[in-house]
Parts: structure tokens; C-alpha cells; sequence
């Protein structure tokens, strides 16, 4: 509940200041952030909804329906790896836009940016269908998966090289090599408004992907544990230790889907103040045009008259 509580209202303020202020409508790297926070928030509310059916049924619906036990799967699956291609691109993006030579720089483009939102957005649906439909309800167990070809393409690619060392070494790269550009921007005539900007996100991709890395490799060495050992209410002792673990793996990676907000305001004092400035700017002036017009009363005759203070006494 609280990782809920505390990604949704970050991720819904990134969202918030990102596509508000002027300085990121037209920034690529932005755009990776919207897109991330976007779906960061859609994971995290399929994963209270999985985590309140339970709760509020009183059995998991995903042991006894087979549609909710491939939807559950398939949701969660393609929305992680969605997240996971933002963080990476974003990386990318900065990597390009920093870069000193002028063609690479010139591959930072948000159509570029829209065009692998759009590959990534399918290529993972396209990915996750077979492995949602392979999914059973095999009682004791639950909903899992029994195609052993399945299991060996998730044990030895999946989540070593797709969900693991792949993004690790893409998302580590790039954050590195554009931190190492930011550094030489100061030798570059560049525009200081933009070097301030560059070095801004930056920083928040390079803390980001830090953060990103240290909480994805725990649930990816059990993930790949758990898809090789068979677990059954049977044995309750082992059951019960594999489902403590699991949920302390499961509430580790989620934190990828919270954190975002909060390592940006820590690691940026620049976005410290733009988050302050959308605050004390923007709501602050749509409060008060609202209020404004709940006073104005237009009558029949087009005059305006303000209601006085005391008209509901």
C-alpha cells in the first residue's frame, strides 16, 4: 500500500511538471520520463488490484480463473519491460544529445523518441502474448507455468539476458558515457540555458540507472531460482520460506515503479525548484481562477456581479 501510495502521487507529479513546464515539452529525454512515469503508475495499479482481490475475496482469483491468471501475467510482464526500455532509452537519448560530434547529436530527435516507444510498445506485446496464454492453474501450485520449453527460455534468456544483463549493460553505458560528455560541455559552445538543461537530466538519468540496476538484480537471480525449483503447499515449511522470499524480492523490484520522483528531487535541486514552481505557479493560479469563478455570477441581462461574502447567511 504505501509503495502505491507513494509511486502514484510521484509518478502523477513527474508527469505533472514534465509536461507543463516549456524547458521539457520538446526534450526527447523528457519524453522517455513521461513515458516511464506513465507506465510505472499502470503497473502500480495493476499491482494493488492484484495484491486487493485477495484480500477482498478472500481466495486469489488467479489460482481459480484461468483468464485472470494470463491477464495478470501478461499486464505486469509487458508494462516491466516497458519501464525497463524507457530507463534505457533515456540513457540512450542523453548519450546522443551530450555527444561532442555533431551527426551523433543530431540523432536525438523525438520522432526518433516516438518511433521506439512505438517498437518497444509492440514488440512486447508481441512478446508476452505466448507467454500469457502458456500459463495453467496446475493445483496445489497455483497459476505458473508447466511448458518446460518456456521455462528453459526464461531461466537461460529471459531473465538472465532480457531482464537482466542486457538492460544492465545498456542502461549503465550510456549513463556513463553521457555523464563523461556533461563533463566536457564547458570546452563546447554550447547555449547555457542547454548546458544547464543537459547537465540537469543528466544527473537524474545517471541516479536513476543506478537505482534502477541495484533493485532489479535481486528479483531476477530468484526469478531465475524459482522457475527451476517446484514449490507445493505440500510441503508447507519450504512453500512458506519461497513465498516470504518472493514477496520481499517482489516488494525490492517495486520500488523501480516509486522511486523515481523521489531520487530526482534528491539528486537535482533544479528540479527541486521546478517542482516548486509548478506548484506555487501553476495550481496556484488554476485555484484562484477557479475560486475567481465561482464568485463571478453572470445574470440574464450580461452584468456581472460578485456574490457577497455574507449571501449564504
Amino acid at each position: 500500500m504505501t509503495i502505491f501510495v507513494l509511486g502514484t502521487i510521484g509518478g502523477l507529479i513527474n508527469i505533472s511538471v514534465l509536461t507543463t513546464l516549456k524547458l521539457f515539452r520538446s526534450n526527447q529525454c523528457a519524453f522517455y520520463l513521461i513515458m516511464e512515469s506513465t507506465v510505472n503508475t499502470l503497473q502500480l495499479f495493476v499491482l494493488f488490484i492484484i495484491y486487493l482481490l485477495p484480500i477482498t475475496i478472500g481466495i486469489d482469483p488467479a489460482n481459480t480463473s484461468l483468464a485472470w491468471c494470463r491477464i495478470k501475467n501478461f499486464l505486469t510482464q509487458t508494462l516491466r519491460l516497458l519501464s525497463t526500455s524507457m530507463v534505457c532509452f533515456a540513457a540512450l537519448d542523453q548519450f546522443l544529445s551530450t555527444n561532442p560530434q555533431h551527426i551523433i547529436r543530431q540523432m536525438s530527435s523525438l520522432r526518433l523518441a516516438h518511433r521506439l516507444t512505438i517498437v518497444a510498445i509492440f514488440l512486447w506485446i508481441a512478446h508476452d502474448i505466448p507467454y500469457a496464454i502458456l500459463y495453467l492453474i496446475v493445483p496445489p501450485s497455483g497459476c505458473i507455468i508447466t511448458n518446460i520449453d518456456l521455462i528453459r527460455y526464461y531461466s537461460f534468456f529471459y531473465y538472465p539476458v532480457l531482464h537482466g544483463l542486457l538492460p544492465i549493460l545498456v542502461s549503465s553505458s550510456f549513463a556513463l558515457l553521457a555523464y563523461r560528455n556533461v563533463r566536457n560541455l564547458v570546452r563546447r559552445q554550447v547555449a547555457v540555458e542547454r548546458r544547464r538543461l543537459d547537465r540537469q537530466l543528466t544527473a537524474m538519468i545517471f541516479i536513476r540507472v543506478i537505482f534502477y540496476v541495484l533493485l532489479l538484480i535481486p528479483y531476477t537471480i530468484y526469478r531465475i531460482y524459482s522457475l527451476n525449483v517446484t514449490f507445493t503447499q505440500a510441503n508447507l515449511d519450504p512453500y512458506a520460506i519461497n513465498q516470504l522470499i518472493y514477496s520481499v524480492m517482489s516488494a525490492v523490484t517495486n520500488l523501480n515503479y516509486t522511486v523515481s520522483f523521489y531520487i530526482f528531487m534528491a539528486s537535482s535541486s533544479r528540479y527541486r525548484r521546478q517542482v516548486k514552481s509548478f506548484f506555487v505557479k501553476k495550481c496556484w493560479r488554476t485555484l484562484k481562477n477557479l475560486c475567481n469563478a465561482e464568485q463571478n455570477i453572470v445574470h440574464p441581462n450580461g452584468t456581472t456581479s460578485i456574490v457577497a461574502d455574507t449571501e449564504d447567511e
